[in-house]
């Protein structure tokens, strides 16, 4: 039940958020007890938005990185394989992995039912964004024959105003990092279906999903669509980027030589082509190219690349020092990788962090010139940097071992203690609130 008074938004989204944990139905005595009408296009958007994060996830996803790395590599999912697997107690990895089928089957359950009661109990007028959200959520919970039946609908009944463009292209997005690409393709074939038509961005989601899972022969029929003459939409730099990126990313994780040769080879080649047709290559292009050179030790076209940024003025930014940095580091070639952080610091291309330090700190330490990574690690701490743990623990490994010990004061060592300690409790903080959420859930259903 909902009070009268006006509530914030966030309040009004942790009572639905609620009633849908309790499995409590949405009907005409509840929207009774209603008096007020809270409802808007941001109340009902933010409520179907967060319901993955209640539903969907596994309890071991609390406290995770969320960001996009270290993640191994996506691959094509088979939800009737999964399925069969959770019926026999069968452990199924992937993006689906640890998650409760029925507290999925619930949140899609609940989030429909609210979705049709604020629409018939309230007069709502869903638009765009109410429908992309309630697609996503659908999307998000693997469920792709009602995903299909409900753009139908909503595309039928909307007359093109509910489904659009940049609706597809989110779920095209959505299910690619789901693992579900051939779903995402088709999803890209029905736009016509859905009376919509793909732009450059939809192209480029859906080769970027392709990219991902190694489908680089779709992807690349995709691009040869795109550059036919008087094609609706060409290609742009984000298309070459999309590729390039996923060419020098895919030959780093497969372990043949043969194979990152080839990949690096077509990254370079579609980057001439895109010179040779007039495209710009930005700042990410060239850090992904310089990145792939770098790390299949390939230096020699890494510095080409570098001097052709300069040539075309585009300023290089703290990432492309970091991947030269990185491969002197690892070559023993320390003075090199040092004064590249230099020349970043004196042509004020970036700020120096523990990304740039930390390959030089660990390659002097093995190099037996201690002395010389303690005064890196000072400058680190100086510009604001709290060191890692494991970096602190080797410089005073390796001051202890060369009987230095006492060239960092008690001062300086309580103060990167308590930085770690910091980011520490901080990680703990995190995990502890979604633990609680957790157990108030629990609680809740019981």
């Amino acid at each position: 039940m909902f009070p009268t008074k006006p509530l914030q938004l966030q309040g009004i989204v942790h009572q639905v958020i609620s009633l849908m944990l309790q499995n409590r139905p949405f009907d005409a005595q509840l929207a009774s007890s209603t008096i007020s009408n809270p409802w808007t296009t941001h109340s009902v958007s933010d409520i179907l938005r967060s319901v993955p994060s209640f539903f969907f996830q596994s309890p071991r996803s609390f406290g995770r990185q969320k960001g996009f790395r270290h993640r191994a590599p996506l691959k094509q999912r088979n939800l009737k394989q999964e399925k069969s697997k959770v019926s026999h107690n069968v452990l199924v990895l992937g993006p689906a992995a640890y998650r409760n089928p029925e507290r999925v089957a619930l949140g899609l359950d609940k989030a429909m039912e609210f979705y049709l009661w604020v629409e018939k109990f309230f007069q709502f007028a869903h638009d765009e964004k109410t429908c992309k959200e309630m697609a996503l959520v659908l999307a998000k919970g693997n469920n792709l024959n009602g995903l299909w039946h409900f753009l139908k609908e909503m595309s039928r009944s909307g007359n093109g105003r509910l489904v659009t463009t940049s609706t597809i292209t989110c779920l095209i997005k959505v299910l690619g990092e789901e693992g579900l690409v051939n779903e995402g393709l088709a999803c890209f074939y029905r736009m016509k279906q859905f009376r919509c038509k793909p732009d450059v961005v939809a192209y480029n989601m859906i080769i970027h999903a392709l990219c991902r899972v190694g489908n680089f022969n779709k992807a690349r029929f995709l691009l040869e669509q795109m550059e036919l003459p008087g094609f609706r939409c060409p290609p742009d730099v984000f298309t070459y980027t999309i590729l390039i990126s996923s060419y020098c990313k895919f030959s780093m994780q497969t372990g043949c030589r043969k194979a990152i040769r080839k990949r690096l080879y077509e990254a370079n080649h579609l980057f001439r082509e895109m010179l040779f047709k007039g495209f710009v290559p930005d700042v990410v292009t060239y850090n992904c190219l310089i990145d792939g050179c770098c790390k299949t030790n390939r230096i020699e076209r890494a510095l080409e690349l570098f001097e052709d940024m300069n040539k075309r003025n585009c300023v290089p930014n703290r990432i492309t020092y970091n991947s030269f940095i990185r491969y002197y580091c690892v070559v023993n070639e320390i003075d090199k990788g040092i004064e590249m952080m230099r020349r970043m610091q004196r042509m004020n291309h970036g700020v120096a962090t523990n990304s740039s330090y930390t390959p030089i700190i660990h390659a002097l330490c093995e190099a037996g010139r201690v002395l010389e990574a303690k005064d890196f690690l000072f400058e680190s701490i100086a510009g604001g940097s709290i060191p890692r743990e494991y970096t602190y623990k080797l410089v005073c490994g390796a001051l202890n071992s060369a009987g230095a010990a006492n060239l960092i004061d008690d001062e300086l060592h309580k103060r990167i203690r308590d930085g770690i300690q910091s980011r520490c409790r901080q990680a703990t903080k995190e995990k502890h609130v979604m633990g609680r959420t957790r157990t108030m859930r629990t609680m809740e259903e019981v």
